[in-house]
């Protein structure tokens, strides 16, 4: 029986935060700052050429009484490849992931957490009534993202507003039944991981989010092309 708060709210102690943080030094300590109160485990994804781990290992030092582990691999991974990499890793009921930009604040994470009370998954969104953006992202972004949704729609099945959003929270079980199946190691890796738990017959709740834009995007032109190609292979192949 897993562990929850007699007001419904999922025991933190319960829940590991998978973060993949590529080439990320120049941001993470703040990261870390942020998410420091978070009670349960922290698991980091380092598959880059900087000083990412090194810092993360150095504040990990410094506060003892977290819970981080930081795995560290010699060749890029890629944004769902770095993901599953840490969903594997984690010994918790509950599973989330976040971007390590700070777009998505620990608050609102743990809002996801607590959802997985009664859901199989929770994965927040940008774009349903009721999400706030602190800072948006430029016009043709936002076109971008339509477009994609679109054709997530279309391809997949899925009616979600929005896959993509980097604010994600999974029972472990649910992760179970798919990740042995899951292919895609891209910026792709959400749609799939969505598809294949719907497949599966597990309850995913859309939440309304707030969310901040940081300019240091690192999807770029060929990301998004290469999303487009993992889709259709994905679903044709």
């Amino acid at each position: 029986m897993l562990d929850h708060t007699e007001s419904g709210e999922v025991n933190r102690a319960d829940c590991t935060l998978v973060i993949p943080a590529y080439n990320e030094e120049g941001r993470i300590r703040s990261l870390l700052e942020d998410i420091s109160g978070f009670a349960g485990d922290l698991v980091f994804v380092c598959d880059g050429t900087d000083e990412t781990a090194a810092t993360i290992g150095a504040f990990a030092a410094d506060h003892p009484s977290l819970s981080i582990r930081c795995l560290t691999f010699p060749a890029r991974l890629g944004k769902g490849g770095g993901v599953v990499a840490g969903m594997k890793a984690a010994a918790t009921p509950f599973v989330g992931y976040m971007d390590a930009d700070g777009s998505t604040a620990l608050s609102e994470m743990e809002r996801l957490f607590d959802r997985l009370a009664t859901a199989d998954g929770a994965i927040g969104s940008r774009w349903l009534p009721g999400s706030v953006l602190t800072v948006r992202q430029g016009f043709r972004r936002r076109a971008e993202s339509r477009l994609f949704n679109l054709l997530v729609r279309l391809l997949f099945g899925l009616d979600y507003h929005d896959t993509q959003c980097g604010a994600k929270a999974f029972r472990r079980e649910a992760l179970d039944t798919v990740l042995p199946s899951i292919r895609s190691t891209g910026f792709e890796f959400d749609v799939e991981l969505l598809w294949r738990l719907a497949r599966s017959g597990c309850r995913v709740e859309e939440v309304a989010i707030t969310w901040e834009n940081r300019d240091e995007s690192k999807v770029a032109t060929s990301d998004a092309r290469e999303m487009l190609l993992g889709m259709l292979r994905l679903r044709f192949v």
